[in-house]
């Protein structure tokens, strides 16, 4: 059998892999299918999968994902879900391309054994010993390895200042390692597992400096192109590109945007394009001893060393070996590694002792949890294929009522840890008080399940008398009471910092101030002095520190955090302030238009309009009618009197909230209410297209044209004014979402309150603006276009 060795010279090593490949990594082929059937002895495994699949598709909204499954030297099944770009409903299949992020760190570290089995490179040696100037500050006497990076074990930072997942210059590898000269160790070599994408750049550029090739090319001639995985490359391809699957962020908030497709200049750890077709035919060579098609890629020996828990007991079987991530499944030997990179998600698993493994990619930001459980469910029906067992049956959740959820809803503490339940969306999230990510609920039988995009398995059992069961503690619901005023030093920090692709929010939460990073990841910092901070000791960036830089005023200006400098971001105005926009056209030419125009005609039955004065009914609501002035998004008038109408039964129960919160000391004071038709369109015409979520299509009418939503704040009974908010009223940015979860404490406790007193009375929050409610029965009403002088 042959072997893949180094070569001299770059065309010397181009003809010898060309030699070596099959046909189809020379020309085209595209007669190969798509998608690979079931083999017959899998296909009712196959179509349990199917299902799971597609519930997973549906109920977690992932608009794509493929797998394949392998029985030793056989793809036994490959398919792909959903779709690939939706947009054009261009359907995902098994050879749909996908970025599969740190499992591309398996094929660095392949590369890298090759060399030690070579003799070219030891793994125990200082890493200086093949790049001298590799300077990171290292107090220790413990030199850095080979060996420690590829099994997370260096003490380097997490991310290179240069090159990062949130730098999107897209640096040269050389730069990128050259920045970890700026860093020091955040732990000794050795002492500590400290997962770092830094390192894995580390051991790449050991692979480039060495051989004098560049990474990408270098891996794909040494790897890829042997293993016969001609569809993966470490570089956005021509050919690749033209298949690669769209992806998409999200955040609790509710925002969902495609995902970015840079480069990092870390691209050892996680830059990797790739099909499941071609991941499963990389397990079949690892299953093979190391062999694909002829060509040995490694020693069988040399993988188990891989497969070995690093820096462990001989016994171990849990950890990380040189590459490879080291656990068990049922009492069987599990082997694998996951991958996230902007959108997507990927876990390649297998069983070494029963050469059975599985790939799942999908393209939603943060489902791990879902690749996880689908590879998991796959390998336990391969067992039971092979061992002639029955199926394994899949559990399942139905989703917790919108009544039950809010019912639930609340803070559960024992001692001074907790946990709150959380009504986003209609949805029942959990998140611990100590911080961490929010999970969802789900409901089976009489018990809570954890079965959301970020996390899966887990359960709660709601008990009487307001308690819950999590394990075997006792939870209880807690009375949470206004929280104090965030601390002086702390106000100029908060806010949010980075990029749009990728943002850091600063928050203020339970008296402490936190870091929400990466999208997902809320932490609780300890405060070292006014503007340095330390991450806990658990999570992404354990042992690292932020460090804020102030303008003259105390105002944070940037935030190194874990070794990357993210700048503060302008979002909306200042408390006090009045969000604008720049009109797409004049406002008079707009108004002129929309005078002359005709609200769309509607078809069926409505009620008629009984549009009441809601001061009437009570005159301590306060007005402030921000469209009777210029003091509104578009800076000019649009009511001749500052006056707020709606149905009847929506302004009484408007007034039935308002006296409700005289319980707490506050009142409602309203920006807007009924609303005519030609105003919706003015706003409509003058919004730029990337705002228009914050305004409604007049083709549809808005529910304020049928006088049946409400614009509104909370003001003090006491000194009268407004309650401040996270963003402020027509602020069209994020912070307007009613789950924003950044700012403090006290505004987003004074954002729950209002939405809590007005859900009682049959009103829900728009979800894109924390002020505007509509009433339950709005779509009773027809769409109206009456001024205040008409309907007077």
């Amino acid at each position: 059998m042959r072997r893949a060795h180094r070569t001299p010279g770059r065309a010397v090593m181009r003809f010898y892999f060309a030699l070596a490949l099959p046909l189809c990594a020379i020309v085209s082929c595209s007669a190969e299918p798509k998608n690979i059937a079931a083999r017959p002895d899998y296909v009712a495994a196959v179509q349990q999968l199917e299902s799971l699949i597609e519930w997973q598709l549906e109920t977690k909204e992932l608009p794509a994902l493929s797998i394949a499954v392998v029985d030793d030297q056989e793809i036994v099944w490959a398919q792909g879900f959903g779709y690939s770009d939706p947009d054009d409903s261009v359907r995902a299949t098994a050879r749909t391309v996908y970025r599969v992020g740190s499992v591309s760190k398996l094929f660095t570290d392949i590369a890298v054994m090759q060399l030690v089995e070579d003799g070219e490179l030891d793994l125990d040696a200082p890493v200086t010993q093949y790049l001298p100037d590799f300077a990171p500050r290292n107090t220790f006497d413990t030199p850095i390895t080979l060996r420690q990076l590829m099994s997370h074990r260096s003490g380097l930072v997490r991310e290179p200042p240069v090159g990062n997942y949130f730098d999107d210059t897209e640096p040269s590898l050389a730069a990128t390692v050259a920045s970890l000269n700026a860093t020091q160790l955040v732990y000794e070599p050795e002492a500590r597992i400290k997962y770092s994408n830094a390192g894995v750049g580390v051991v790449g550029y050991t692979l480039e400096h060495t051989q004098g090739i560049p990474f990408a090319e270098y891996v794909k001639r040494a790897v890829l192109e042997p293993l016969g995985m001609t569809e993966s490359a470490f570089e956005p391809e021509p050919d690749l590109i033209d298949d690669l699957a769209t992806a998409y962020m999200w955040a609790y908030d509710g925002r969902i945007n495609e995902a970015p497709t840079f480069e990092m200049g870390m691209s050892p750890a996680g830059s990797m394009y790739s099909t499941v077709v071609d991941l499963g035919g990389f397990l079949s060579a690892l299953f093979a001893g190391g062999v694909r098609d002829d060509a040995r890629i490694l020693d069988s020996e040399t993988l188990d060393s891989m497969w070995t828990p690093q820096f462990a007991a001989p016994d171990a079987t849990r950890g990380i070996g040189l590459g490879f991530s080291i656990g068990t499944l049922d009492e069987h030997r599990r082997i694998g590694h996951g991958g996230a990179i902007y959108g997507f998600a990927t876990e390649l698993a297998f069983l070494p002792d029963e050469k059975l493994g599985v790939v799942v990619v999908t393209t939603r930001d943060g489902a791990n949890a879902i690749t996880d459980l689908i590879a998991d469910q796959a390998l336990r029906m391969m067992l039971a294929v092979r061992g002639g067992e029955p199926l394994p049956a899949s559990a399942r959740s139905t989703p917790i009522p919108l009544e039950t959820a809010r019912t639930l809803a609340g803070r559960y503490t024992i001692g001074d840890a907790g946990i709150d339940l959380l009504e986003w969306g209609g949805g029942l999230y959990g998140l611990l008080t100590r911080g961490g990510i929010a999970f969802e609920l789900g409901s089976r039988g009489d018990s809570l399940v954890v079965d959301g995009v970020l996390d899966q398995g887990g359960s709660i059992l709601p008990l009487e008398d307001e308690k819950l069961l999590i394990g075997r503690d006792t939870v209880t619901l807690s009375v949470v009471d206004r929280p104090a005023p965030v601390p002086e030093r702390w106000e100029g920090l908060i806010g949010e910092y980075g990029w749009d692709h990728n943002t850091l929010f600063i928050l203020e939460k339970d008296g402490q101030l936190q870091a929400l990073i990466e999208w997902f990841f809320l932490y609780p910092l300890e405060e070292v002095s006014g503007d340095v901070f330390n991450f806990p000791n658990w999570g992404l960036y354990h042992g690292e520190q932020l460090v804020f830089g102030r303008d003259e005023n105390g105002r944070a200006t940037e935030v190194e955090a874990a070794s990357v400098v993210f700048e503060r971001r302008t979002v909306g105005p200042g408390q006090g302030e009045t969000f604008r926009i720049d009109p797409v056209r004049p406002v008079d030419r707009l108004r002129s238009e929309a005078l002359a125009a005709a609200p769309p005609i509607e078809e069926g039955e409505f009620r008629g309009p009984d549009l009441v004065e809601v001061a009437a009914l009570d005159p301590t609501i306060e007005l402030d009618i921000r469209y009777a002035t210029t003091n509104n998004f578009m800076g000019a008038v649009f009511y001749q009197e500052p006056r707020a109408f709606l149905q009847r039964p929506a302004a009484e129960a408007l007034v039935r909230a308002h006296r409700a919160l005289a319980a707490y000391g506050y009142g409602l004071m309203i920006h807007d209410a009924y609303r005519p038709w030609y105003v919706t369109k003015m706003f409509w015409d003058a919004t730029p297209q990337d705002k228009k979520i914050f305004v409604a299509d007049p083709q549809r009418g808005s529910r304020h044209n049928r006088g049946a939503a409400v614009d509104l704040t909370l003001y003090d009974l006491a000194t009268g004014q407004p309650v401040e908010m996270v963003g402020t009223y027509d602020e069209m940015t994020e912070r307007s979402y009613p789950n924003y979860l950044g700012g403090t404490s006290s505004q987003r406790w004074h954002r729950e309150l209002l939405r809590q007193v007005m859900q009682d009375e049959g009103f829900e929050v728009y979800r894109y603006e924390w002020w505007h409610y509509d009433y339950g029965d709005w779509a009773a009403y027809p769409i109206l276009n009456l001024t205040f002088e008409e309907l007077r």
